[in-house]
């Protein structure tokens, strides 16, 4: 089962996130949600996509949305991810894959001629009431997130 545009997601998965907390999708409602999933924490490209989330974090404050990271990675390692690079908004350990596969981002990527299991970095914007408005998959970092910000803004 896979997310659908113009569809509610599954919004009561709950995981272990930065801060100490347990998340899901459905403690956010009445406000818009950018979930993003990215393969590893303290990579270049994700360390640039992260970085480019939180420049825009106040853009994104003033329309009603909030930033949700997902990755694979240990709640520790989060930590340490997030505060190395100050990172203003909460990161989910997915180590079950359970929002992973509701979003269907587990694929299969050639890494340095290997075929390996790994998150696809994709990311979804959810409305106010639970339901996906847009997707982005196969994410290119550069400029992506100036496009979700103006998704947000459409909204």
């Amino acid at each position: 089962m896979s997310v659908v545009i113009d569809q509610p997601v599954p919004s009561d998965i709950r995981l272990p996130a930065t801060g100490n907390q347990t998340l899901a999708l459905e403690d956010f409602a009445g406000k818009r949600v950018v979930l993003y999933f990215y393969p590893k924490d303290a990579t270049p490209g994700c360390t640039n996509e992260g970085r480019d989330f939180a420049a825009q974090q106040a853009d994104f404050a003033a329309a009603n949305a909030v930033i949700l990271g997902v990755s694979r990675d240990s709640v520790n390692s989060h930590e340490k991810f997030r505060t190395k690079e100050g990172l203003p908004f909460d990161l989910l350990s997915d180590a079950e894959e359970a929002l992973c596969n509701a979003f269907d981002v587990i694929k299969m990527k050639n890494m340095y001629g290997k075929q390996v299991r790994g998150i696809e970095r994709s990311t979804f914007l959810i409305d106010e009431h639970g339901v996906l408005r847009h997707e982005w998959r196969k994410v290119k970092v550069p400029g992506h997130v100036a496009e979700v910000l103006a998704a947000v803004r459409a909204l």
